[in-house]
């Protein structure tokens, strides 16, 4: 079990975090993640409600489920499962994914991102919410908005932590990028997670077995602590039985280390459009879920990815294209 830099939400604000904390966290051998702490005092509430929340979105008639959808978006907003690429092209069932864009952050009026007169192709950016039947979540989109807020709030702190630190490691960084990109973007996305309770057949094999090794295509990650659940009790968050289970990292020397998230804690961790912005200086994050050996578990947590706006470079093409890749890459449209 890996230990994570951790830091105040006090010491991000008042900008005290000293460059030793931030290359222990972000540099050459870390493993590219920061653990934020004495968060407000609406996260605990926001966190359980919203992940009891991924627990019965999960357990939803299918034809629910199947009203969440959007094909158009590429299954990127709205409900997906089986639609992502793992390893080998294999199809990815073991998880629901609900995705949200979040460009109410910058403006509460807009429902998809900016740009989509340029870039109309790109509908899983560009594209408005499916948000679920309130008869069936009541509080749902309200208790989401909220919590994404907080979290994007949080990223912005530690970004402009990154940025202080990357101007004076990074030759030509410019100031506040990370910073700007956080507050000003439109294409930030949410990603609520239900993980489903493995099939025997899964559960002794596969390390990654609930995800597959992955990079985030992000600049900053935020990430909520997971929630277990049993299939008899699916509203009721349990320790995790199974003390493998969960978020593994790969480091920088190749090494796979187990990370855990108080849940009192946000996790922030580095992605590829990061990396190349960086040239390499902040690299972008392995890492997989291993799946509870315990039958009839399930885990909830949420992520949200805070990334350039369409328009905005990264390296030698706009993020538009960077993400037309990565998208192209990873999503199973059968």
């Amino acid at each position: 079990m890996a230990d994570p830099v951790t830091v105040t939400l006090d010491s991000l604000q008042s900008g005290t975090v000293d460059f030793t904390t931030l290359e222990s966290a972000f540099g050459p051998d870390s493993l590219g993640i920061i653990l934020v702490s004495n968060l407000p005092p609406t996260f605990p509430a926001l966190r359980l409600r919203l992940l009891t929340f991924a627990s019965l979105l999960g357990n939803l008639p299918a034809q629910e489920l199947a009203a969440l959808e959007c094909p158009e978006a590429k299954y990127l907003v709205g409900w997906s499962c089986g639609k992502e690429k793992l390893a080998n092209d294999r199809p990815d069932t073991a998880k629901g994914s609900y995705y949200v864009n979040c460009a109410f952050y910058k403006d509460r009026s807009l429902d998809g991102a900016e740009g989509g007169e340029k870039y109309g192709d790109l509908r899983e950016y560009t594209e408005g919410n499916i948000w679920p039947r309130e008869e069936f979540l009541e509080g749902f989109r309200e208790t989401f908005m909220e919590l994404c807020t907080l979290i994007i709030d949080t990223a912005g702190l530690v970004a402009r932590a990154c940025d202080r630190y990357a101007v004076a490691k990074i030759p030509n960084y410019t100031p506040g990028y990370l910073e700007h990109v956080v507050a000003t973007s439109t294409t930030t996305k949410a990603r609520l997670l239900h993980y489903f309770p493995l099939p025997p057949s899964m559960t002794p094999t596969a390390p990654d077995s609930w995800c597959g090794t992955h990079l985030d295509h992000s600049c900053l990650t935020g990430l909520t602590s997971a929630m277990y659940t049993s299939s008899a009790s699916p509203n009721t968050e349990i320790p995790c039985p199974d003390p493998n289970a969960g978020l593994y990292i790969q480091d920088r020397n190749g090494n796979t280390v187990k990370v855990a998230i108080p849940k009192d804690c946000l996790a922030f961790q580095t992605g590829e459009a990061l990396e190349v912005i960086t040239k390499g200086r902040f690299k972008a994050v392995p890492h997989f879920v291993r799946g509870c050996e315990v039958g009839g578990v399930a885990r909830g947590t949420l992520a949200v990815f805070t990334q350039p706006n369409l328009w905005e470079m990264v390296g030698e093409n706009d993020f538009a294209m960077f993400a037309r890749e990565i998208v192209g890459r990873n999503t199973n449209e059968g």
